[in-house]
């Protein structure tokens, strides 16, 4: 397979990746709104984890409430940031981990900004009530594990001249 086609092969499984994602992120939206919406929190183990339906018009830990052109435009550079990121990136199984870490967060991006197209609001539902964590959602998930790994990637695994060959390739 040469360069080309191995790059569009990688191109398309992204992409496909990125639609299952947020597939997956809409459909525990929905079951969360038909199941949890004006009605008591579902407890999973009492006093520690529970599913509780809330409407989030800001971003993390509530912050930016109400900023939806800031939310779409932020998707927007995020997403660009990233398209641009995933092309500069060798198609080698070492930059694999690169590669999802990308997916992720395109996903996320995706599945919060339909929520905010669609509602005018992000629907959450994960709470953590033993430390009192801010209610999140899958997509939530796949944008902080995305970021957290691509921490312990630049700091533990890839070495200078590896993150060298994406940034000075032409």
């Amino acid at each position: 397979m040469n360069t080309n086609t191995k790059r569009i092969t990688h191109y398309i499984t992204a992409l496909i990746s990125i639609v299952v994602l947020v597939c997956i992120d809409q459909f525990t939206k929905y079951l969360v709104v038909g199941h949890l919406k004006d009605r008591p929190a579902y407890v999973l183990i009492r006093n520690i984890f529970q599913l509780e339906y809330l409407e989030n018009r800001g971003a993390a830990f509530g912050i930016l409430q109400n900023q939806r052109v800031f939310f779409y435009i932020s998707a927007l550079l995020i997403t660009a940031a990233v398209i641009w990121f995933y092309s500069k990136v060798p198609m080698e199984k070492k930059y694999l981990p690169l590669r999802i870490c990308a997916v992720l967060i395109v996903g996320g991006a995706f599945g919060n900004c339909i929520d905010r197209i669609r509602l005018n609001y992000v629907v959450d539902f994960f709470y953590f009530k033993l430390i009192d964590f801010p209610i999140f959602n899958v997509a939530d998930i796949y944008v902080t594990v995305a970021a957290f790994l691509l921490v312990i990637l630049i700091l533990v695994y890839y070495k200078e001249e590896d993150l060298e060959r994406i940034f000075h390739r032409s």
